[in-house]
C-alpha cells in the first residue's frame, strides 16, 4: 500500500519536543530564563500542553491520524533535575511514553536534547564545559539502558545550527541580540555563576564556540548510544532551508550554505542518517536575499511546498546518507494554509525520493499548537489547537487533511477525532 518512491519502513510521524508541551519543566535552563528579568522570552512555558499527564492522549491522536511514528524527547532536567541525582520517576515516565508507542503502532524517535537542558548544567559552562560531552554521554547512556532496545530511531541534538540560522538570515532584530545578552547576564548573576548559557538562545560572538562543544556533544552521545546498541539508527538534526540562487546569485547561496548547513553535513557522513527540519525557502540574488512578492507564511517568508524536497536533496548530497525529516511545518494562523501546504509539500518529497533519494520518513511539526520558545504562545503550527484553560485537544481541518495523506501511502485508516 505504500508509494513505489518509499520503503515499506517509511515513518509517517509528528514531532514534538517535552520542554514544549509537557509543562512545569522548572529544573531545566529555558525554564529559568523565561523567568529571568529581563527575558528574551515573551511569556512562560507554565503548564504547557499538560503533555506530562496527558501523553497518552497525544499518542491516541497520533494512532487515530493513522501515523505510525512519534517523534519525542526525553527532557535531561526531569532525569537528572540536579547534578549527579537521577530520577527513577522520570525514567519511568519516559519508558511508559515509548511502550505506549508500541502499544499503538508508533515507532519511537527519540530526542536526546531539544534545545534544553538542566539548570545546574546551564551554569556550569553548558555545552562548552570541558566535562559537557561526558555529563551528556551519561544521560544518553542511562536512557538508553533504560529503554534503548525498543526506540526506532534515536536523534542526539535538535538543531545545534539553528542560531547560524537566524543570524546569517537576520531573522531576529539587532535590539533581540542585545535583550539575549542582558537575559544570559542576568541569569548569570541570578545564578551566582560566571556564565549562563543555553542550546537557542547563544550569542553571536559564541557561535564557533558552541559549534565545536555541540560536535564533541554529538559524537559522545552517538558513541554511548551505540555502545548500548550498535544497529539502533544515531544521527543529529539541522534546521535547513531551501537555499536557491537567481541568475547572479550563486555565490551567496553556497557561501549561506558553507556557513550554516555544510559542517552538521560533513558530520553526518559518520551518522546513519541527518535529520532534515525545514519551514522555508531563501531564493538569493547578486545583491542578497530577493524579496518575492507572493503569500507569506508567519515567518514572514513565501510558502513554498517544494522547499522541502530541496533541502532534502541538498542535505543528502552532501552528507551522503539517507534523510529523516524530523520537522516540517508552517507557523500559520490561517488552518486552511497548513492544509493546502502539507499535501502539496508531501507530493514533492514523494517526487525526490522517486528520484532516488533516500528519505527514512516524514514528522509533521508539530502535533500541538505549543510554547514555541521565544514567541511563547502566539505562534501556532499544530493540527490540534490547545484550550489554554482546560488543556483540551480539538483537531484542524489540516488534520484530516495530513491523515488522508497519510491514507493515500497507507491504506484505510481511522479518521481524526
Amino acid at each position: 500500500m505504500t508509494h513505489p518512491s518509499l520503503p515499506d519502513t517509511f515513518l509517517w510521524g509528528v514531532a514534538t519536543s517535552g520542554h514544549q508541551t509537557e509543562g512545569d519543566n522548572d529544573a531545566a535552563d529555558t525554564w529559568f530564563l523565561e523567568h529571568t528579568t529581563p527575558s528574551l522570552f515573551r511569556e512562560p512555558s507554565g503548564p504547557a500542553c499538560r503533555s506530562h499527564q496527558l501523553w497518552e492522549t497525544d499518542l491516541d491522536l497520533a494512532a487515530g491520524l493513522g501515523l505510525n511514528a512519534f517523534r519525542f524527547s526525553v527532557e535531561w532536567a526531569r532525569v537528572e533535575p540536579e547534578r549527579g541525582v537521577v530520577s527513577a520517576e522520570a525514567l519511568d515516565h519516559y519508558e511508559r511514553v515509548v511502550d505506549g508507542c508500541l502499544e499503538r503502532g508508533l515507532a519511537p524517535v527519540v530526542t536526546f536534547s531539544h534545545f534544553t537542558a538542566p539548570h545546574w548544567f546551564a551554569a556550569a559552562g553548558s555545552w562548552t564545559a570541558a566535562d559537557a560531552p561526558d555529563r551528556f554521554a551519561a544521560q544518553c547512556d542511562r536512557v538508553m539502558a533504560r529503554f534503548g532496545d525498543r526506540i526506532a530511531y534515536a536523534v542526539t541534538l535538535n538543531e545545534p545550527n539553528l542560531e547560524q540560522l537566524l543570524q546569517a538570515g537576520a531573522k531576529l532584530p539587532p535590539e533581540a541580540e542585545a535583550l539575549k545578552n542582558r537575559m544570559l547576564g542576568a541569569a548569570a548573576q541570578a545564578a551566582q555563576c560566571r556564565v549562563y548559557a543555553s542550546a537557542n538562545v547563544i550569542p553571536a560572538h559564541r557561535q564557533d564556540e558552541f559549534q565545536a562543544a555541540f560536535t564533541r556533544a554529538h559524537r559522545a552521545a552517538r558513541a554511548a548510544i551505540k555502545g548500548r546498541r550498535g544497529d539502533v539508527p544515531v544521527g543529529v538534526s539541522i534546521a535547513i532551508a531551501d537555499e536557491v540562487a537567481v541568475p547572479g546569485g550563486e555565490e551567496r547561496r553556497d557561501a549561506k550554505r558553507a556557513a550554516v548547513y555544510d559542517h552538521w553535513l560533513r558530520e553526518a557522513r559518520d551518522d546513519d542518517f541527518i535529520g532534515v527540519q525545514n519551514y522555508e525557502r531563501i531564493v538569493h540574488g547578486p545583491d542578497g536575499e530577493v524579496v518575492v512578492d507572493d503569500e507569506l507564511n508567519g515567518m514572514g517568508t513565501v510558502i513554498a511546498p517544494g522547499s522541502l524536497a530541496g533541502a532534502v536533496r541538498y542535505a543528502h548530497q552532501v552528507s551522503g546518507v539517507p534523510v529523516l525529516v524530523t520537522e516540517h511545518g508552517i507557523q500559520t494562523a490561517d488552518d486552511a494554509q497548513r492544509a493546502a501546504f502539507v499535501p502539496a509539500a508531501v507530493r514533492e518529497l514523494v517526487a525526490e525520493a522517486g528520484t532516488g533519494t533516500p528519505v527514512l520518513g516524514y514528522c509533521h511539526w508539530t502535533l500541538l499548537d505549543n510554547f514555541e520558545w521565544i514567541f511563547g504562545y502566539g505562534a501556532q503550527l499544530g493540527l490540534y489547537e490547545v484550550d489554554r484553560a482546560t488543556f483540551r485537544r480539538h483537531p484542524k481541518p489540516s488534520a484530516k487533511a495530513y491523515a488522508d495523506v497519510v491514507r493515500g501511502h497507507r491504506g484505510a485508516l481511522t479518521a481524526p477525532r
